[in-house]
């Protein structure tokens, strides 16, 4: 509430007195303007007739000119701009008052009219600044707000306006105050602006302890989802940007798998890392309808949930398993297939996989054809996707993937592990090490450390303030991606169930135009798990995937071991397979007991059937049906178990218990 002396003079002042306290702030410029003239006049008395102090003169000018807009640096442009051509109009005045006297020529003129101005245009500025009450000149408004927390030392340099976006560069108080100052406050200056946390966020500067820009979002475009109405690149390549979504500016939200040397990329793996209903199915649908558009590359898919989410695209697999045995051969055949893929690479010049290395290979420099020159078939980009990855870690062992991360990039080979929680007690430091690109959505504030970067999180990111109420809402670190956007909340795009038809109509557009595995990464997986590795079918094939025999739902995602396949010593027991029913197995009348010699030939043709229906990975559960039946105990059965681990037809696992069928053309 105002006081009376707010508005009229007290006992014992007059008006002038009153009117000298309002005009004070107002007299510098003024002040400045009869400096100038009383200097410009000594000077002439002094200098009139000197070449040297000509010179002197007019070389001090345009130093302090220059120096003005040097120490303006951290202002606004305006007010740089504002002080230095004040300071060239008052240095260049007094410069020709000294050489040719202030009354000569036009000077009294540009003195009386130009000096008015500059000092005018002060006082416009100046009130701006005041108050709208017409008090004094308040503390400016970004002084105030660093005041509130914590940095009041701290300067505001040149900001840039954009729609929905302020950017403002900061210089701390050298030796006072640091970037994780700032980093601390950034919760307290968006209380300040009564803004979300996610909405308020901090660059430092790499070249400063005490620098960066501060940026501000106003308002949240993301509220209103963007909904998915089709690939952005349908036919293009996969060196090209996926676009999956957008930032809360309203730019694109766009990552790169492949490498490009030009750019300094290197070829990517991805974590996706979110809580329940944070939107990662969304997420997944954005990435793997933009990787299937592209011409150049296959897609090998894990997913223990069945394929709930990606149905409608199945077709569009190179290779797709429903976790638990599948995803053991599918980790098993990658392990092969990347030196594989890599030795190719390596044989035709490509230090890394290029869009030129999917297409026909005509360089007559590599004789790979019996007339010379070399004829091979392009290799396209490979993606491998472990949906719901703590499964698979859980059954397989928290390093599963550690080996394949490390080396896929130089074949030509992008990992993606999607999960709930990427803690160390799921997934092995080695692993998460090998995986620094990160697609971080809604999660628990607890875990935010454990998908994004600490210097993301100082910068301002907290997927943990969204947890499950803002789906699709990410935070993106990835090569090709500007480190400043690190921190910038961006949201997928949402699916909708008029999404599935676009999808399905997507997945018959990879059987017709999509790349095919070429034959050495086919080979390969072949070589490995023989007829469990599908390959994607081809318009005139079934779209049916070869289905795994059915087991107990948690022993099939590999979540759970069966008791039989648990007790038994993986170095001395061994598998084959269950019918799910009474009849007799693998074509045996049962009514006999076999010989030895007849029960070594069954026992051959069981590990041969279920290499025909493509179950590679097998337990001792799968041979209990057949002990019974054929009257052996299991003590026989383990001893021809290692008997054929021993001949090269099976191989251990990670998993204890769980043994691998080597395809009986390519014994070990």
């Amino acid at each position: 509430m105002r006081t009376h002396d707010e508005h009229s003079t007290p006992h014992g002042r007059g008006v002038g007195a009153y009117l000298l306290h309002r005009a004070k702030p107002h007299l510098p410029p003024w002040l400045g303007v009869a400096g100038i003239g009383i200097a410009g006049s000594g000077a002439h008395l002094l200098w009139a007739d000197s070449v040297g102090a000509g010179v002197g003169l007019t070389l001090s000018a345009v130093a302090l000119t220059g120096a003005t807009w040097w120490a303006g640096r951290e202002t606004s442009p305006q007010r740089r701009l504002h002080s230095a051509i004040t300071v060239a109009a008052g240095a260049g005045w007094m410069t020709g008052a000294a050489l040719a006297g202030p009354l000569a020529g036009i000077l009294p003129d540009t003195y009386l009219m130009g000096g008015a101005v500059l000092a005018l245009s002060w006082n416009v500025r100046m009130a701006l600044r005041t108050a709208s009450d017409g008090s004094a000149p308040a503390e400016s408004a970004d002084k105030g707000l660093l005041a509130k927390v914590g940095l009041a030392k701290a300067m505001i340099g040149r900001t840039e306006v954009e729609p929905n976006r302020v950017t403002a560069s900061l210089a701390l108080e050298g030796g006072e105050q640091t970037n994780d100052d700032v980093a601390k406050a950034l919760v307290r200056i968006a209380s300040a602006l009564d803004l979300p946390q996610s909405a308020v966020r901090y660059q430092p500067d790499p070249d400063s302890a005490r620098r960066g820009e501060l940026v501000i979002v106003p308002r949240d475009m993301l509220t209103e989802p963007q909904v998915w109405e089709g690939p952005s690149l349908p036919g293009g390549s996969i060196m090209d940007p996926l676009v999956i979504g957008r930032y809360d500016d309203g730019s694109p939200l766009m990552v790169w798998l492949p490498g490009d040397p030009e750019q300094g990329r290197n070829a990517q793996h991805f974590l996706i890392a979110g809580g329940t209903g944070s939107g990662k199915g969304d997420t997944a649908l954005n990435l793997q309808t933009e990787i299937l558009s592209r011409r150049d590359v296959i897609m090998w898919l894990s997913d223990p949930k069945a394929f709930q989410d990606f149905r409608p695209l199945l077709p569009a697999y190179d290779w797709a398993v429903e976790g638990g045995a599948g995803t053991e051969a599918m980790v098993a055949a990658l392990q092969q297939v990347i030196p594989a893929r890599t030795g190719w690479l390596g044989k035709h010049s490509y230090r890394q996989w290029t869009p030129q290395a999917a297409e026909q290979q005509t360089d007559p420099a590599h004789s790979c054809q019996q007339d010379g020159g070399c004829g091979c078939e392009g290799m396209p980009y490979l993606v491998a996707w472990m949906e719901e990855a703590a499964n698979s870690l859980r059954a397989l062992g928290d390093d599963a993937f550690t080996g394949i991360a490390q080396e896929a990039r130089s074949a030509g080979c992008s990992l993606f592990i999607s999960l709930q929680r990427p803690s160390y007690d799921q997934m092995s430091t080695s692993t998460r090490a090998s995986l620094p690109s990160v697609i971080a959505l809604g999660c628990d504030p607890r875990d935010e450390g454990f998908s994004l970067p600490d210097t993301v999180i100082d910068a301002g990111a907290h997927p943990g303030a969204w947890g499950n109420r803002r789906p699709g809402y990410c935070y993106v670190v990835a090569g090709g991606i500007d480190p400043d956007r690190y921190a910038s909340p961006a949201r997928t795009r949402q699916f909708t169930q008029a999404a599935t038809a676009v999808m399905e109509m997507l997945a018959q557009w990879a059987v017709r135009n999509g790349a095919t595995a070429d034959p050495v990464t086919a080979g390969a997986a072949k070589a490995v798990v023989g007829n469990a590795y599908t390959g994607r079918p081809t318009e005139t094939d079934e779209t049916e995937q070869v289905a795994v025999p059915d087991q107990d739902d948690d022993i099939q995602t590999g979540t759970r071991l069966a008791p039989e396949d648990a007790a038994m010593d993986p170095e001395t027991d061994l598998p084959p397979a269950q019918q799910g029913d009474d009849a007799p197995l693998f074509g045996q009348d049962t009514g006999r007991k076999p010989s030895p010699e007849e029960a070594r030939t069954l026992f051959a043709q069981a590990l041969d059937e279920f290499e025909a229906a493509g179950q590679m990975v097998v337990g001792p559960k799968d041979f209990m049906d057949w002990c019974d039946a054929n009257d052996y105990s299991r003590p026989w059965v383990s001893a021809r178990l290692r008997d054929a681990a021993m001949e090269g037809r099976l191989e251990p696992t990670n998993q204890t218990g769980r043994w691998r069928i080597v395809p009986a053309l390519t014994p070990a």
